[in-house]
């Protein structure tokens, strides 16, 4: 049942549990280096620091940026691969009073200075590969850095790893530039830094950039009490995760909102060990699982896929891994089976945006999984479904629409774009700009996003709805469906596959097979089998690879 505009809805999507008062992200190390002093906090292909050495070290760093002109609100920008460094300068630029800047490593120099600009980034982190450092120290100073801190790789390995990297990447060297510092000198001197006045609930912590629904690249501006909001949120949430107990695989980029929430501050503020990888090999994946024993997981669909073929032929056990979250891409059914199977633990599949620190919904464990549902939402969260052409209308149970949200994890606005703010939300609740609906249980189905719709002849097509159906299919390992050119529809999907190993079915077989899962409109004008498919840093198939490929030449940027 609609309801209009003004009136309440028969069901808001909400959890009550008390959360802790807001805070600044820095007191969550500084409460862990507190209560868990000689713990393991991170593991680095062998290496480890404990929480007294870990806060040490951030504490020198966060005075080494004060040292060269940190000041409250400075933008401090991390392009780091996953490293203790990640760790330590994210927390030691939020202690100093910064913003951090997440960049991804793997940006070109035109996408590095557009977001070096466009948030006013003035110091950066990278490390010492020459493809990263070159990039960044190329367009420093167009960009107007005052600063490049170089990390060497090798310091933080352990010594037969250290000399390994040395005698492989001997040609490897960064010649050194007049606004190079290294991570040695930053954290020279043991003075601890200025203490600096954060306001939680109003001050930025970090400019987290996404798309969004408009696929222009905008900071989401991310408080303090966001981001503390969100963890405690995730850990109240799963209910069964045991501060100081707990050992998390970090596989996904800490620059990603992801992985920067349900890795690094939810492992900080358990007091939990992460163990840091920095980049998604499976071989060095598996041998890490059999070394470290994790408990906790967080990844995307497709790393835990490939745990599930890999476990074929290599004999690792893992049973240590009790609970996952899976999110950024539908999680097929029968891939979080066969991981439950291996793991004897919990896999279920989350939802959120970079716009809510990330997380808005997930099942944990205990809780009844409803299968294609992202679960109910954390504590202190309200989940609306309104009318997507007319937002003041919000809509009854079962009912498909915008899905807009509330809560203390959503963003303050997008940095220094008030306008696209303000279009953002909609009587104080965010737009998300995806579709889908809330059952009796309020339970969230995602349908698809928005802008993602495929408009065939005057019907909406959701890509999300073909994807599911053709993993329905047992020679399916992977799919991905875009809208093309239709000179008769305006648009019709396509449909992108890749095959299970020993499996094979043809584009004419699996089409056949769609009809029993999709109407007439819905079926897909071409089903192409391929090899492989592009994914993402984070290891999502990348639809934005296969739309830029399938465009006509004139509309390619």
């Amino acid at each position: 049942m609609s309801v209009g505009a003004g009136q309440l809805p028969e069901r808001e999507a909400s959890v009550d549990a008390a959360l802790p008062p807001p805070t600044s992200v820095s007191a969550l190390l500084d409460a862990a280096v507190a209560r868990f002093p000689s713990a393991p906090a991170l593991d680095f292909m062998g290496r480890r620091w404990t929480y007294a050495a870990l806060g040490r070290l951030v504490e020198r760093a966060a005075c080494g940026l004060q040292r060269i002109g940190v000041v409250k609100g400075t933008r401090v920008g991390l392009c780091l691969p996953n490293t203790p460094y990640s760790v330590i300068l994210y927390f030691a630029a939020l202690k100093a009073g910064a913003v951090v800047v997440n960049y991804n490593p793997l940006y070109v120099e035109r996408e590095l200075l557009t977001q070096m600009r466009d948030s006013g980034t003035i110091i950066m982190a990278v490390p010492n590969l020459p493809a990263i450092h070159g990039k960044v120290a190329r367009v420093a100073a167009e960009a107007g850095l005052t600063r490049i801190i170089v990390c060497p790789i090798a310091a933080v390995l352990p010594p037969l790893r250290r000399l390994a990297y040395h005698v492989i990447r001997w040609r490897e060297r960064v010649h050194a530039g007049p606004l190079d510092l290294t991570f040695v000198q930053l954290i020279a001197g043991d003075a601890p830094p200025t203490p600096v006045a954060i306001d939680p609930e109003r001050d930025v912590a970090v400019l987290q950039y996404t798309g969004g629904t408009t696929g222009v690249p905008k900071g989401a501006m991310l408080t303090h009490a966001n981001l503390t909001a969100n963890s405690a949120q995730v850990i109240v949430h799963a209910a069964t995760l045991q501060p100081g107990r707990e050992r998390i695989l970090g596989v996904l980029p800490l620059f990603h909102v992801f992985a920067m929430t349900c890795v690094m501050n939810c492992g900080i503020a358990l007091g939990a060990e992460l163990v840091l990888l920095p980049r998604f090999e499976i071989r060095q994946l598996m041998r890490t699982i059999a070394r470290t024993r994790p408990s906790v997981f967080p990844a995307v669909p497709t790393i835990y896929g490939a745990i599930n073929t890999a476990a074929e032929h290599m004999r690792i056990d893992l049973t240590s891994i009790r609970y996952c979250t899976s999110g950024g891409a539908p999680l097929p059914a029968e891939v979080a089976q066969r991981f439950e199977q291996l793991t004897g633990g919990s896999l279920t599949e989350g939802y959120g945006l970079s716009e809510t620190s990330p997380v808005v919904s997930f099942t944990p464990p205990g809780r009844d999984r409803k299968p294609g549902s992202v679960g109910p939402a954390v504590p202190g969260t309200v989940i609306e479904i309104r009318d997507p052409s007319d937002p003041s209308w919000r809509l009854g149970v079962g009912e498909k629409g915008e899905i807009c949200i509330r809560g203390p994890q959503v963003m303050q606005g997008y940095w220094n774009r008030p306008e696209v703010t303000r279009e953002a939300f909609f009587e104080g609740a965010l737009r998300t700009g995806d579709i889908g609906y809330l059952d009796a249980d309020n339970y969230l189905f995602l349908i698809d996003r928005i802008k993602d719709v495929i408009l065939c002849g005057g019907y909406n097509v959701y890509p999300r709805v073909l994807e599911e159906a053709l993993y329905q299919h047992e020679a399916v390992a992977e799919a991905v469906v875009i809208g093309i050119p239709d000179p008769y529809r305006g648009q019709s999907p396509k449909a992108f596959v890749t095959l299970r190993a020993g499996r094979s079915v043809s584009p004419e077989a699996l089409r056949e097979f769609l009809k029993d899962y999709v109407s007439p409109i819905e079926l897909p004008k071409e089903i192409e089998i391929r090899a492989s498919l592009a994914k993402t840093m984070i290891g999502k198939l990348s639809k934005k690879a296969l739309e830029d490929e399938q465009a006509p030449k004139g509309d390619r940027a």
